[in-house]
């Protein structure tokens, strides 16, 4: 019975391969071949780029937090925590942070001082230099040794081997700092850095009761090991430790590579979603083709499960084949994708995995059952009398059945690459209301189109009126399948419309975003004794700066009362902005790139409340009022915040409470001063504070003479920080330059998608119009009059598809970029214009060229085809 059965397999198996080796010279089964080539390289590629990206982004934590897990406190930690998290699997490393004076000679300069143990870095590496160029090194400090940043060298005067003071104690220079190991960007810590062994910190002193200092332990593992840690965790959390989660605190991607990403993902199912129609298309001329057959293999006795397994087996052995290909080409793509945007990503990205190739493999498989499953019942159906008669076809698929499996399938690939199932959902249940608009706007396009034809008068030349007019009747002829394949291009030309339009915007919002005059200098630490005298200055050199704004630390200690980790979303509690001082101003109008969403800006009568304390905390009393502050939307968000809530600030000694009654969006990419948190003037004025502004410099040729006009405000200011960013801003520039490349990489996927799905289309068409061009020889139409018929029925058709996707197009773009993409909505009314014609130019011409062969046969040929239709 075995033997049998193996036997039976092997026939089976050699029937299968002749019958594909037979198939791949036909036109259907090589358009769904490259159709779910498409679909897989796509997919492939964003799937290996988004997971390399993914996890790029947690090793970049890791390091940049200096451990997977970071825990801080203003006291030392006891060693039964330390031998908890050793017994988990934790590696650890101590350290503390703390501000203090250094000196030498009669020079001062505060200083950020960061003492470290032998174990550090657990990742990465710091870079410095001992006065023979920059070296890599995996360690800290020695004993008795310093690494100092280099404006110290300037601030301070001071040389490598030479001494500096910190507290009771002299250390020796040991090297230049020129990039720590742990080092995130940003502004946060304003003054130098000097990194040394935590063991020599006794020896200075700085160590008092009271000194403000910040304990931390390093800790690295696996995941597993942390997730062990989870109860522990929470329970310092509760105690007041601060504790940093590589899962929860990853290094976040600017604004520009954020929608990229977002674009990448759109543009990958937008592919899937073209090759997806045009596996249906071709799988409708793959059935046609073989129903003949299948009743012969029935008249010999074929079981309905025989035909499915026989056309099943091949349709499958494609899939794997298509999914191969596609895999190897989309790991081809993201190599150059990543090679272009590699300068400018945060990390250094990890080598590619498994997951998206075997996801590939799902999508193909997804695709052949969801788009070409309905179809292929068909087969099943067949039965043994059509090998004498043919008329008695199976009864097609019903269209909505097709259309719920496809839709089920493409949904579930975009719950699995979204990770959104509400997205999911949403974009599913919009686009399959969508097709049913279409289906009746569609209709009436087409039926418009017709009677324009239908009315062209005498003044048309006679040869192309007539052929536009038969044209537009074998459209009315066949209907419904007229209607399936304005569907099937008015997608076709929609998803390319609408992943050109949406690069196009994001490129323009990118070079706006970065104007000529853009701020590539920062001034800090503007006193308020100097702000007159600094703004006249600044005013005489720039001609594009920033206002200076005042500037306040300040810490979040309390939300409606509670503390905060109490107040806000489990997913908030270890937000940065509840850890740090953030910084905090005053203005009495609304500042330059901010725009208010909910609430009002501060009136007068608020603001002079506020300067005269009536009602409102003023700095230096120790009070603690109430003031209106207007807060930033993405904190607000993030922290669960709204209208009404109370804040309350830590700042220096003392205590104040805000009342939210604005909320702004602002540009964190403007390479201008922000602020989460702005207060009306009076409230802040009496605390410490100081001033930060932006501006833009023109670049000054030293070797043709000019004078760089810094060097006198250094000079007038040597208090002053003034940090140049004009290179990270070229590096900005460049980065939304390739990106942009990126974007036109991917674009080219799905443009040969596009193109997939016209050619199965005119393959799924191809016996019906030899039919009609074989009449239409019969009664006498030439070769030039049939080119003329084809050009304009395929033109009637993409002017037709044209309008609809341009439609389609603006309504999916507004939705698009409002919930997705954050950008503001536009009219595109060139759109209208070129889309609808060049849809019909294209089509005309593709279809027109794709039909030569059919005008080359001979009529009783083409009639011959009458069994196929």
């Amino acid at each position: 019975m075995k033997g049998h059965q193996s036997m039976e397999v092997a026939a089976m198996g050699g029937l299968v391969a002749r019958s594909l080796r037979r198939d791949l010279r036909a036109a259907d089964v090589r358009a769904l071949l490259i159709a779910l080539i498409l679909a897989v390289a796509a997919s492939t590629m964003m799937g290996f780029f988004l997971d390399r990206l993914e996890r790029g982004l947690v090793r970049q934590a890791g390091q940049m937090m200096g451990g997977d897990l970071v825990l801080e406190q203003s006291t030392p930690f006891d060693d039964g925590l330390r031998q908890q998290l050793v017994e988990a699997g934790m590696q650890l490393s101590d350290q503390v942070d703390l501000v203090s004076m250094a000196s030498r000679e009669e020079a001062f300069q505060p200083v950020s001082i960061k003492a470290v143990d032998k174990a550090y870095p657990h990742y990465g590496s710091s870079r410095i230099d001992r006065g023979e160029g920059a070296e890599e090194v995996e360690h800290g400090p020695a004993r008795g040794e310093l690494w100092l940043s280099p404006r110290l060298r300037q601030l301070l005067d001071i040389e490598l081997g030479e001494s500096l003071q910190l507290g009771q104690a002299r250390f020796k220079v040991g090297a230049w700092l020129e990039r720590e190991a742990d080092q995130s960007t940003g502004f946060g810590s304003l003054n130098p850095r000097v990194m040394m062994h935590v063991a020599d910190l006794d020896a200075t002193g700085l160590v008092q009761p009271g000194s403000r200092l910040e304990y931390e332990i390093l800790a690295a593992g696996s995941a597993q090991s942390v997730e062990q840690l989870a109860p522990l965790l929470e329970r310092l959390r509760r105690e007041g430790v601060e504790v940093r989660d590589v899962r929860h605190d990853r290094p976040q991607l600017g604004s520009a590579l954020e929608r990229a990403d977002t674009y990448l993902s759109l543009a990958g199912l937008a592919a899937v979603l073209l090759a997806g129609v045009a596996v249906a298309l071709s799988t409708r001329r793959y059935v046609e083709r073989h129903l003949d057959s299948a009743a012969l293999m029935r008249c010999f006795g074929a079981s309905q499960a025989t035909l499915m397994y026989l056309f099943g087996l091949q349709l499958l052995v494609l899939s794997v084949v298509a999914a191969l290909l596609g895999a190897v080409l989309g790991l081809a793509g993201q190599a150059l994708l990543v090679a272009l945007i590699r300068p400018f990503l945060p990390m250094e990205l990890p080598s590619p995995g498994w997951l998206p190739l075997w996801l590939g493999v799902l999508t193909a498989l997804a695709v052949l059952a969801g788009f070409a499953g309905p179809t292929l019942l068909r087969l099943r159906r067949v039965s043994a009398l059509k090998v004498l008669r043919r008329e008695l076809d199976p009864l097609p698929v019903s269209a909505w059945m097709m259309v719920v499996v496809a839709a089920a399938s493409f949904g579930a690939l975009m719950w699995l690459y979204s990770g959104s199932l509400g997205l999911a959902l949403g974009l599913l249940l919009g686009g399959l209301l969508a097709l049913v608009v279409m289906w009746g706007v569609g209709g009436l396009v087409l039926d418009a189109l017709m009677w324009l034809v239908s009315r062209l008068g005498a003044g048309a030349r006679q040869g192309w009126r007539h052929a536009l007019q038969l044209g537009a009747r074998q459209l009315a002829r066949r209907r419904n399948l007229s209607l399936g394949q304005l569907l099937a291009f008015a997608v076709t030309f929609f998803a390319m419309a609408m992943i050109s339009l949406v690069r196009g915007d994001l490129v323009t919002t990118w070079q706006e975003q970065l104007p000529a005059d853009t701020p590539n200098h920062f001034a800090i630490n503007i006193q308020p004794g100097e702000r007159d005298a600094f703004a006249q200055q600044l005013a005489e050199v720039s001609d594009a700066h920033s206002d200076l704004y005042p500037m306040v630390r300040g810490r979040i200690v309390a939300i409606n009362g509670q503390p905060p980790g109490d107040s806000v979303p489990a997913e908030a509690q270890g937000d940065n902005a509840l850890r740090r001082e953030l910084n905090l101003t005053w203005s009495n109008v609304l500042p330059e790139g901010n725009r208010l969403v909910e609430g009002n800006w501060f009136d007068a009568a608020s603001a002079s409340a506020s300067a005269s304390g009536d009602g409102h905390a003023r700095g230096g009393n120790g009070a603690s009022l109430e003031a209106p502050v207007s807060l930033e939307s993405g904190l607000a968000e993030r922290l669960g915040l709204a209208m009404g809530d109370r804040l309350t600030f830590s700042v220096g000694a003392d205590t104040l409470t805000g009342v939210i009654t604005s909320i702004r969006d602002l540009d964190w990419d403007s390479f201008q001063p922000n602020f989460y948190v702005i207060f009306p003037p009076g409230v802040l004025d009496g605390f410490a504070h100081s001033f930060i502004t932006a501006f833009h410099l023109d670049p000054v040729d030293l070797a043709a003479g000019q004078a760089n006009p810094l060097g006198g405000m250094v000079e007038a200011f040597p208090g002053v920080t003034i940090l140049d960013v004009d290179a990270l801003l070229g590096q900005v520039r460049q980065m939304l330059d390739q990106v942009t490349r990126a974007v036109e990489l991917v674009l080219v996927f799905v443009l040969l998608a596009g193109i997939s799905v016209l050619y199965a289309a005119l393959v799924a068409s191809h016996s019906v119009r030899a039919h009609e061009s074989g009449l239409l020889r019969v009664f006498g139409a030439g070769s030039k009059m049939m080119a003329r018929v084809q050009w304009a029925e395929f033109a009637i058709m993409g002017l037709a598809a044209g309008l609809l996707a341009v439609l389609l197009a603006e309504i999916a773009a507004a939705v698009l970029y409002l919930a997705w993409l954050d950008l503001p909505p536009r009219l595109h009314p060139l759109l209208w214009v070129t889309l609808p014609l060049l849809a019909a130019l294209l089509l005309g011409c593709v279809g027109q060229w794709l039909s030569r062969n059919i005008r080359r046969q001979a009529p009783a040929a083409s009639l011959g085809l009458l069994g196929d239709t």
